[in-house]
């Protein structure tokens, strides 16, 4: 990128958020935080008003707005790719309202790039899995994301009732969220629980009677998301799994593999061998089963007594 199109671009980065990080900058651009002083200074001499705060970024003075901008293609068959995967990914709300943004971007598109994006559009689709099909209404999951997106704006507690696998049973819980997270197939709630005096990771599907309080709390007594997931990232207990998949099941894991820990491959002459970094060892052994001797556990050794615990309970299950 050549240096006006990068002021352009950083000028549009400025526009599009309170405050900006010299650093978000240079980490945007591949740039030294020299060069992004330098860029900010030779936006300042042209006249835009840029103000700063010591420590904390750069924002648009004085209201100052850029006129509408044109989308380059590839920028405009990024959006339609991306609205592709919202209408997966999100709640019922959260896509209506991406497609009344969809309209407005297409507006200020140029004729040929309308053309060209209703022809991509009806060349890709992102098929929904079982248990995600579409809705005409709103389920409990997703009028639970808008209220815990309202609780996390307003950093208010929020009361609900919550369903332990382990145990069977709900628990009255209030608890003050500091981030949303989606893995695993399902959108996670990170959160101070107030029951269990500590930081808990909840699934948004497994809440009931969730209701939205007017007791605030304060982010300065709390974890930030970030913060919260370094931590887990430096505390959990996990176990660097080997293991080779025939050619046979090879294809099945595709999907499926990423919720497992999946880190790398190695792609053989009859397979491929995999590693994963395991927290769970029997949720991940009894996964492994499925595929019966189409898979081989390399290392560790003591994995390998997990599946024959597994496999002996399930011959004397039908004996």
């Amino acid at each position: 990128m050549n240096r006006i199109d990068r002021l352009t671009a950083i000028l549009i980065q400025l526009q599009s958020q309170r405050i900006t990080r010299a650093q978000d900058i240079a980490n945007r651009f591949n740039i030294s935080l020299r060069t992004v002083y330098r860029d900010i200074r030779a936006l300042e001499k042209a006249g835009v008003p840029i103000g700063s705060e010591a420590g904390v970024g750069y924002f648009l003075a004085g209201g100052y707005r850029l006129p509408p901008v044109q989308f380059t293609p590839e920028e405009a068959r990024a959006l339609l790719l991306a609205g592709k995967l919202v209408g997966q990914l999100t709640d019922a709300s959260a896509r209506a309202r991406h497609q009344d943004a969809l309209y407005k971007i297409r507006a200020v598109l140029k004729e040929e790039q309308q053309e060209m994006l209703d022809d991509l559009e009806s060349k890709v689709t992102v098929l929904n899995p079982p248990n995600r099909n579409a809705q005409a209404e709103p389920s409990p999951t997703d009028l639970h994301l808008e209220k815990i997106q309202q609780a996390l704006l307003n950093r208010v507690v929020v009361e609900m009732d919550y369903f332990s696998p382990s145990s069977g049973q709900f628990t009255r819980r209030g608890i003050e969220p500091i981030g949303m997270v989606y893995y695993g197939d399902a959108w996670h709630i990170i959160a101070y629980c107030q029951l269990r005096q500590d930081y808990r990771d909840f699934r948004i599907d497994r809440m009931s009677k969730l209701e939205v309080t007017s007791q605030r709390y304060h982010l300065r007594d709390r974890l930030s998301l970030e913060q919260y997931l370094n931590r887990q990232s430096q505390t959990t207990d996990a176990v660097l799994t080997k293991v080779h998949f025939n050619a046979s099941v090879f294809p099945f894991i595709q999907q499926d593999r990423y919720r497992y820990g999946f880190v790398q491959e190695k792609i053989t002459n009859d397979g491929a061998e995999s590693w994963f970094l395991v927290s769970k060892v029997e949720y991940f052994a009894r996964w492994l089963l499925m595929y019966g001797n189409g898979v081989t556990i390399i290392a560790p050794d003591h994995f390998r007594h997990t599946m024959q615990t597994l496999v002996q309970e399930l011959v004397q299950h039908y004996q």
